[in-house]
């Protein structure tokens, strides 16, 4: 619960800061899609986008950017996970084995150790 508290306690200034920073730049600033075209030519006008889209746009790209590229870099630590998984898995498999055997020969008595320390 104070979880979802200090969630809200956080996101809601944040949405208002956002909500404050469009409301002040919504003037129409021009997008050119093309790099290499001078921006005094007449193919240049672009579009007219609101400021605040553009950053937006912007912040929306660099988000999904460095998500992706630190997917990429903990790959190599998801792997080791995978292997500690599937080498658990065996070793619980391998446990669950020996203690059915276990069972399985205390059913039978105490031969083998009878005879062990049968030193006569």
């Amino acid at each position: 619960m104070a979880k979802k508290i200090v969630g809200w306690l956080v996101l809601l200034p944040l949405c208002a800061v956002l909500i404050a920073f469009a409301l002040a730049n919504r003037h129409l600033v021009a997008v050119n899609i093309n790099p290499f075209g001078s921006p005094a030519s007449a193919d240049a006008a672009g579009y007219g986008i609101p400021l605040f889209v553009v950053l937006y746009i912007v912040l929306l790209v660099g988000v999904l950017l460095g998500g992706t590229a630190t997917w990429f870099a903990q790959g190599q630590h998801r792997k080791r996970e995978r292997q500690w998984r599937r080498e658990a898995q065996a070793l619980n498999q391998e446990l669950e084995a020996q203690r059915r055997r276990q069972g399985q020969s205390e059913k039978a008595g105490l031969s083998e150790v009878d005879e062990l320390l049968d030193l006569r």
